[in-house]
């Protein structure tokens, strides 16, 4: 019965967004053809959160933690602080809080209510986190989701799982790779994926 139910959910769920899809550009190019909205200007937004934030601000962050034990110490204190400290601010990025991988621990992020994502840090959500699959296997089965990802954790590591909600989003700080201490912080921030800071993957 169980299967069923969540085949149920899974038929309810992929409803919805391809009709709000469609509202959505209706009322784009309503907003377009009254002149209300530049298209360039819209343009330009999808832009910023895609090619210009990306997962790249997430990994200055990481790496910095990585090589400044003081800007760890904050991190950990008030993320949406420290995050801010690198000029990262902003809509979906309100409320932050770090979360770090350890040798027995590792963290998954996943928002089942809907796609809560940190946009300041992350830029856009990728399309398999917002699906209804992910969103309710990464709770009941975590080990699961991480394996179709291809991340196979030993037997002894402890699986944290965190929904973000409207108010608090999170970001993985994933294990600092072996053999990196030489490494600049440039360097560093290069190892930090996206899927890391979401914690689908290790480094």
């Amino acid at each position: 019965m169980a299967h069923d139910h969540h085949d149920h959910d899974h038929d309810h769920e992929q409803e919805p967004p391809s009709d709000i899809a469609l509202r959505v550009k209706a009322l784009e190019s309503l907003l377009i053809e009254k002149g209300l909205v530049d298209p360039a200007a819209l343009d330009a937004i999808v832009d910023h959160y895609e090619h210009k934030v990306g997962p790249r601000n997430g990994a200055r962050v990481v790496a910095k933690a990585w090589s400044d034990q003081a800007y760890l110490e904050r991190l950990r204190a008030d993320a949406t602080a420290a995050i801010a400290e690198l000029g990262f601010t902003g809509r979906q990025g309100e409320h932050m809080i770090a979360v770090e991988n350890t040798p027995t621990t590792h963290n998954l992020v996943v928002c089942t209510l809907c796609s809560c994502y940190p946009w300041p840090v992350l830029g856009l959500p990728p399309v398999w986190y917002k699906s209804a699959p992910y969103r309710a296997r990464a709770v009941i089965d975590p080990r699961g989701v991480l394996a179709d990802f291809g991340t196979e954790l030993p037997d002894d590591v402890e699986v944290s799982v965190w929904d973000s909600t409207a108010e608090v989003r999170y970001l993985v700080i994933p294990e600092r790779p072996a053999g990196t201490e030489g490494l600049s912080e440039a360097e560093l921030a290069d190892l930090v994926t996206r899927d890391g800071m979401i914690g689908t993957a290790r480094l």
